[in-house]
């Protein structure tokens, strides 16, 4: 196999393995209501007297039930990215997949359990130490799985032992492995704990409680490769480090948590200060920023197609706005005008750096919309200081960078002359899809007629 063959097959891979990230990321936006909804300061009760339970006693029952059952959600990560990573990654997969996850992930599990004592740290003493991975070790027995379900699914055994093939034995092989797997990384526990956890993950925590300089060019080089990365569905694979990875948080229940994401809603008594770092700074951008680059791509289409390029524009701008997803909006101008997209990544990397500099925090279940603003205004001023000095000040930074996105890309479209959508030369394009496919229409047609006629059905 040549070199590029083999570049060609680990870049699909890495795609499916991001776009598989966003199958457990999904149940993230229904975790993060649940456990906003049931906190102190919305139905249930603070000191301070401004949950709806202080004033409504019945309701903090209700608050708890909707507070555990989001924690459910989020104590559980690495088991439902175990699941969905298997099901994602795997060609053809099926329910077998997800069960070898499973199976995978349990066996994983238990055995750094068994290990903890030997190899674990953070207890008070050997037999509290713990060895855990977060995500990481969810993400890597789905990969394992998905590779042991594809090579193993249709495999064939002696008629003895016929009951135990195919699928079934993908479950015997994935546990077997996971075994391995969890021996070697539960050995490697001690160095991965000081250097992601205490070194990189203790510099996140002090940068992000802290900010200054380490904050602000830790931010900005994220927000950049993020960006960079999205037209290739790798972005998930970048995200998935400092929102469920690093850092670390401690729950209600005491259970020690990792991850800017996780953390920003589960953790407690001071502990979640620091989070916000790498999901502030989107904000401005999804809600804001792109919507006003959306205006200047319409405002600049030719006049015969501006209609139809508006009703595109504001579709995807408004969902981009409301719920932070941004993939149909930039895919309009990321092929068709690279450094357009490239100005417009370096951009997403100083709002990140900016509102770290002025000390903003707030964060998501799912995207940087603005469902996720509303919801967690309260959540943001706590951490940040005060409603203006928090999701106020996010707010007026994003009518900014609308301003400032809107002027740049028209100047942009029309100076460098850019194929954004309603530009375009040709007499077919995507705006006119009934005249585009009216000759496909028509040849269908005239195939169907012959084959009905040689049926006899139809008769000349």
């Amino acid at each position: 196999m040549s070199d590029e063959k083999k570049r060609g097959g680990a870049f699909a891979l890495a795609q499916r393995l991001g776009r598989s990230l966003m199958l457990p990321i999904a149940t993230l936006p229904a975790a993060g209501l649940l456990m906003r909804l049931g906190q102190a300061d919305m139905l249930g009760s603070d000191s301070h007297g401004g949950g709806l339970s202080s004033h409504v006693p019945w309701m903090q029952p209700v608050a708890d039930v909707l507070v555990a059952s989001g924690n459910a959600v989020f104590s559980h990560l690495p088991l439902i990215f175990a699941v969905g990573v298997a099901v994602g990654v795997a060609r053809r997969s099926d329910g077998s997949t997800g069960m070898a996850g499973l199976f995978g992930y349990i066996v994983y599990e238990g055995v750094l359990g068994a290990m903890a004592p030997h190899w674990g740290t953070g207890g008070a003493t050997p037999e509290h130490n713990t060895i855990d991975y977060g995500v990481l070790g969810g993400i890597v027995i789905g990969i394992m799985a998905a590779v042991l379900w594809e090579r193993f699914h249709r495999v064939a055994l002696p008629d003895w032992l016929a009951f135990f093939g195919g699928r079934r034995f993908v479950l015997i092989v994935t546990s077997l492995a996971a075994i391995g797997v969890a021996l070697v990384m539960g050995a490697l526990y001690p160095v991965f704990n000081w250097l992601i956890n205490d070194q990189l993950g203790g510099w996140l925590m002090r940068a992000g409680a802290e900010g200054g300089a380490s904050a602000v060019l830790a931010t900005f080089v994220f927000g950049v490769v993020n960006r960079l990365l999205t037209p290739f569905g790798l972005h998930h694979l970048l995200n998935s480090i400092p929102w469920f990875q690093l850092g670390t948080c401690t729950d209600a229940d005491g259970q020690t948590l990792h991850g800017d994401l996780t953390c920003f809603f589960s953790g407690v008594d001071g502990t979640n200060a620091w989070t916000g770092s790498f999901m502030t700074g989107f904000f401005p951008i999804m809600m804001f920023a792109l919507p006003a680059a959306a205006l200047a791509i319409w405002h600049t289409a030719r006049l015969s197609r501006r209609r139809a390029t508006g009703a595109l524009m504001i579709s995807v701008a408004l969902t981009a706005f409301l719920t932070g997803i941004t993939e149909p909006l930039e895919y309009a101008f990321a092929y068709v005008a690279f450094p357009l997209y490239a100005v417009h990544a370096v951009l997403t990397g100083t709002s990140l750096a900016l509102v770290n500099a002025l000390g903003i925090k707030d964060g998501f279940a799912f995207s940087a919309g603005g469902i996720d603003y509303l919801i967690n205004l309260g959540k943001s001023a706590e951490l940040s200081g005060g409603y203006l000095a928090g999701p106020i000040l996010l707010a007026a930074i994003g009518l900014a960078y609308g301003v400032v996105y809107y002027l740049l890309f028209r100047f942009l479209i029309v100076l460098m002359g850019f194929k954004t959508p309603g530009r375009d030369d040709s007499d077919l394009d995507a705006f006119e899809p009934a005249a585009a496919d009216e000759p496909d229409r028509a040849t269908a047609a005239r195939t169907r007629l012959r084959m009905q006629r040689r049926r006899g059905v139809v008769t000349a």
